[in-house]
C-alpha cells in the first residue's frame, strides 16, 4: 500500500527499581506513521514488533553497562494505544492489514450505515452495556471496515485462521511464540475500548457481536490487568512473565496511584485524557463522557471503573502551528512565544481537526481561528492554542464534576506537554483549581510496571501508595480570578458553537465515501513496554 505521507512515532521501553520507582534505563526507536489517504492513519504491525525486540536487546546492553545484572529483571508489563485494531494470520504469523490507529476516520460511513440499524439512530444505544457512543473511535467499527473491505481478511476469517486484537494481543502472542503457541488474549481495559464488550459481565458480548457481525472466534480471551500471561520466547528476557496489561489511561491512572474514588488524572500529550476513578460503581454521564474500565489488578481482585472524557487535539496543535504554518521551529518554542505576551488578545482556536471529541462526538466539526484583528500576531496565536488544550479539558471537568457529583480539588497531570510551564498556570487559571504534575514524569510506564510487579507469581511490588519512595509534585495554583476564567471559559464556547457544521460524510461525485477532514500529523506513543528490577537487585544494591 504506498503512504501519502508519513511521520516517526516512537516505541518506549522502561525499566524501573520495584522499591523506589526509579527509572534506572530506557531505549525508544521511532516508527513510521502511514498517510495512505485523506484521514486514513495506519501503521505496520511487524514494524511495531520489531521495534520491541531492538528496544528490549538495547535496553538490556544498557543495564549491564551500569553494572546491572539483567536475570534480576522479575517481570514484564505492556502499555498500548487503545482502540488501534490488527487482524492476522495465526497460521503464518503474518498480519492480514496495517493496523489502523484510534484517530483513523476512514469507518465514518460505517457508522452511519450502523446507525440506520438503531432504533431513532441513537448513538448511545450500546451505552449501558459498553459505556461508549458508536463512534469512528472504537475497535468494532475498525474491524467491521476490514471485514467489509481486506477480502484477505475475509477469506482467513472463513478458514479459521484470523485472530483479532488492539495492539497489547499482537505483542504479547508475538512475544510469547507467535504461531508457535503463543497466548491470544487482551485485558479489560483494553477490551472495554472495543464496543464488542460487556463492561458489567467482563466478557465478550454476544449481542453486540451478533450486531456488528464479528465472529467471537477471532477475539483474544480477556484476563485481568495483572496476571501471569506467559513468558518471552525470545530473546534476552526469554523466560521472563509478562504479567501487567493496561492501555494507556488506565496505565497512567494506576501510575499517578489514583486507587480512591474521586481522583482523577490528565494525560497531556497528541489528545488529552481526564479519567476520574469512580471505583466499583460504573457511573453514567449524561454530559458526553464515557464509561470506561480503569483496572482489575488481579484475576480474584474487583474491577473497578472510570469516567473518562477524551480531547482529539492536544500536544497535536502544537506540532501543527509547527509543521503546517511554521510558526514554531521547535515544539519548546510556543512556550516562549505564549510567555512574551500573556495573552490571546481576544484571539480563540478550536483545534477540531478530527471534529470534536467528549462533551460533544460532533465529527462535523472543524478547527477554527476566531476573534482575528490586524494586532494579533503569531504570539497570540501560540497563546490561543495552548489555551485552547486548558478549555478543552475544562469542558470535561465540568462534565465530570456535574455526573460525579463532587467538583475535583486539584487535578493530577501526566504526559509530554506538562514540561510546558506556561501551560500548566493556564490550566490552573481556567480550571480555578491547583494543577499538580509529578516529579517522575513516566506515569503511563510506572503503571504498567506496577500491574506487573503486583501480579500473583511474581509480587515484588506492593501496590500500596505508602509502600513506594514519595514522589514530589510541582504544584501550580491560580492566579487570576474567577471572573475572568469564566469570561474566557464562555468566549471559548461561543468559539466552539461556530466550529460545528462544517463537514459531512456525503459520498463525493468519484465514490470515495471516506470523510474529508485533515488529520494532525504528530507523535503517538504506540506502546511502552516497561521491566521490572527485582528485589534481589534492590536489596543487594541500595542506592
Amino acid at each position: 500500500m504506498t503512504s501519502c505521507g508519513g511521520i516517526c512515532i516512537y516505541f518506549l521501553l522502561r525499566v524501573f527499581n520495584a522499591k523506589t520507582a526509579e527509572l534506572l534505563s530506557h531505549h525508544q526507536v521511532e516508527i513510521q506513521q502511514k498517510f495512505p489517504k485523506e484521514g486514513w492513519v495506519e501503521q505496520d504491525p511487524k514494524e511495531i514488533l520489531k521495534s520491541v525486540y531492538e528496544c528490549v536487546e538495547r535496553t538490556c546492553e544498557k543495564l549491564q553497562q551500569l553494572n546491572i545484572d539483567i536475570t534480576n529483571i522479575k517481570a514484564i508489563g505492556v502499555s498500548n494505544q487503545r482502540e488501534t485494531t490488527v487482524v492476522w494470520d495465526k497460521i503464518t504469523g503474518e498480519p492480514l492489514y496495517n493496523a489502523i490507529v484510534w484517530l483513523d476516520l476512514r469507518t465514518q460511513s460505517t457508522v452511519e450505515r450502523l446507525l440506520k440499524r438503531i432504533p431513532g439512530n441513537n448513538k448511545s444505544f450500546f451505552k449501558f452495556r459498553t459505556g461508549l457512543p458508536l463512534s469512528t473511535y472504537f475497535s468494532a467499527v475498525k474491524l467491521r471496515w476490514l471485514l467489509d473491505n481486506v477480502e484477505e481478511i475475509r477469506q482467513a476469517v472463513d478458514n479459521g485462521r484470523a485472530m483479532f486484537g488492539t495492539i497489547d494481543s499482537w505483542l504479547i502472542w508475538c512475544l510469547t511464540g507467535g504461531k508457535n503457541g503463543g497466548v491470544h488474549c487482551t485485558d479489560v481495559t483494553n477490551a472495554s475500548r472495543t464496543m464488542l464488550f460487556n463492561i458489567h459481565s467482563l466478557d465478550w458480548d454476544p449481542e453486540l457481536c451478533q450486531f456488528f457481525d464479528i465472529p467471537m472466534e477471532i477475539l483474544p480471551k480477556v484476563r485481568s490487568s495483572s496476571e501471569i500471561y506467559g513468558l518471552m520466547k525470545s530473546g534476552a528476557l526469554t523466560g521472563v512473565p509478562i504479567s501487567g496489561c493496561l492501555g494507556d489511561q488506565s496505565a497512567a491512572l494506576v501510575g499517578q496511584m489514583c486507587f480512591q474514588d474521586g481522583q482523577a488524572k490528565n494525560t497531556y500529550g497528541t489528545g488529552c485524557f481526564l479519567l476520574c476513578n469512580t471505583g466499583q460503581k460504573s457511573v453514567f454521564s449524561e454530559h458526553g463522557l464515557l464509561t470506561t474500565i480503569a483496572y482489575k489488578l488481579g484475576r480474584d481482585k474487583p474491577v473497578c471503573y472510570a469516567l473518562e472524557g477524551s480531547v482529539a487535539i492536544a500536544g497535536a496543535v502544537v506540532r501543527w502551528l509547527r509543521d503546517n504554518l511554521g510558526i514554531v521551529k521547535t515544539s519548546q518554542e510556543i512556550e516562549k512565544l505564549a510567555a512574551e505576551v500573556g495573552t490571546s488578545y481576544g484571539c480563540y482556536f478550536v483545534p477540531a481537526f478530527s471534529g470534536l471529541y467528549a462533551p460533544y462526538w460532533e465529527p462535523s466539526a472543524r478547527g477554527i481561528i476566531c476573534g482575528l484583528t490586524q494586532f494579533t500576531n503569531k504570539n497570540h496565536i501560540a497563546f490561543a492554542a495552548l489555551e485552547a488544550v486548558c478549555f478543552q479539558t475544562r469542558e470535561i471537568l465540568d462534565a465530570m464534576n456535574k455526573d460525579c457529583g463532587i467538583p475535583l480539588s486539584q487535578l493530577q497531570v501526566d504526559g509530554g506537554m506538562t514540561n510546558n510551564k506556561v501551560l500548566m498556570q493556564l490550566q490552573s487559571d481556567i480550571l480555578c483549581i491547583p494543577v499538580v504534575k509529578p516529579s517522575m514524569p513516566e506515569t503511563t510506564a510506572l503503571g504498567a510496571a506496577m500491574a506487573a510487579g503486583a501480579a500473583e507469581g511474581v509480587g515484588i511490588w506492593s501496590l500500596n501508595p505508602g509502600d513506594l519512595t514519595a514522589v514530589t509534585c510541582e504544584r501550580f495554583e491560580p492566579q487570576i480570578n474567577p471572573e475572568e476564567s469564566e469570561y474566557r471559559y464562555a468566549r471559548w464556547k461561543k468559539a466552539v458553537m461556530k466550529s460545528m457544521g462544517w463537514e459531512t460524510s456525503e459520498a463525493p461525485s468519484n465514490g470515495d465515501t471516506s470523510i474529508f477532514c485533515s488529520l494532525p500529523l504528530g507523535f503517538f506513543i504506540m506502546s511502552s513496554m516497561v521491566m521490572l528490577i527485582g528485589a534481589k537487585y534492590v536489596s543487594g544494591n541500595d542506592k
